[in-house]
């Protein structure tokens, strides 16, 4: 639980329904090319998720008096981990601090960061964050992306490649099966790999790469095993839905896929118990918003 007291006239609480429009206004100072309508829809968004019992559902507060001076979004989530288990996972998005009160931003981070037993993940860290992330704890877990590039032409005969449907739900526990489900509402698309007795789910996040190329990004799977054993079926279903680009966190090149990697494209970092793992962006601001 976030203390709800600080030195001076500051002091730091959960964001409520009633603070949204204040929040939003102080979140379209921090990021220019945003408007307050922008986060309006975000927290409406947010509402739709199921926070887990405990769990802030929007985020944190930083006031100043009764002034919003400081705010942060947490995305909060139980995952699947191994068969029958499930693992806390806490994404910290969009922070903003006022100038003025800038000398309280390591304590209002520190405070979120107590529960030793969520994972934390910092999927979209701007350049100047590093530093206070490192000061944190956070490590990197994912340096860049793996840019696969696929073809529409060929044949899949390996398996066959199908939307999320009722046909498939019999093939994946509840839980994942929640999951998936969550994110087609979430505007994500759901695609199965059907191969002989077994199905393979995927959620990719369809995106402008660099604001101009379409693309999709992986954001679930099993394992990024997985990904790499149906990447050519995959990449045609998008292809022929002309996203020709897969974008897949990654450290290296992925062994046998034609594509290209980039390492300091769109890094990752994490603090907690569990590593994510690499294609595992369940549950993020980029399934949820597109950022």
């Amino acid at each position: 639980m976030l203390a709800d007291t600080a030195p001076s006239r500051v002091r730091f609480r959960q964001i409520t329904d009633a603070d949204i429009g204040p929040v939003a206004h102080l979140l379209a100072q921090g990021f220019r090319r945003s408007t307050p309508r922008n986060w309006v829809d975000i927290f409406a968004r947010l509402a739709q998720h199921r926070t887990p019992q405990g769990f802030a559902k929007y985020g944190y507060l930083m006031l100043n008096d009764e002034t919003p001076v400081g705010a942060i979004i947490v995305v909060s989530s139980l995952l699947p981990s191994s068969p029958g288990t499930a693992a806390m996972r806490c994404n910290l998005s969009s922070w903003y601090v006022s100038p003025g009160f800038r000398a309280f931003a390591p304590l209002f981070i520190s405070r979120i960061l107590r529960n030793k037993d969520v994972t934390y993940v910092n999927v979209s860290p701007a350049p100047h964050t590093l530093p206070i992330l490192r000061v944190q704890g956070f490590t990197p877990y994912s340096e860049g992306q793996f840019l696969s590039i696929a073809s529409p032409f060929g044949r899949d005969r390996c398996c066959k490649v199908v939307g999320w449907g009722a046909a498939c739900e019999d093939y994946v526990e509840d839980r994942e099966q929640e999951l998936l489900l969550a994110h087609v509402q979430f505007g994500c698309a759901c695609v199965m790999c059907v191969s002989g007795e077994r199905v393979y789910p995927f959620v990719f996040r369809p995106r402008m790469l660099q604001g101009y190329l379409p693309s999709a990004q992986l954001i679930y799977c099993r394992h990024r095993e997985e990904y790499a054993r149906f990447a050519r079926p995959l990449g045609r279903f998008w292809a022929r839905r002309r996203r020709p680009i897969i974008m897949v966190d990654a450290n290296a090149p992925i062994p046998g896929l034609a594509g290209i990697y980039i390492k300091g494209l769109l890094p990752k970092y994490y603090k907690g118990p569990v590593r994510p793992g690499l294609g595992d962006l369940a549950y993020t601001e980029t399934a949820l918003f597109g950022i």
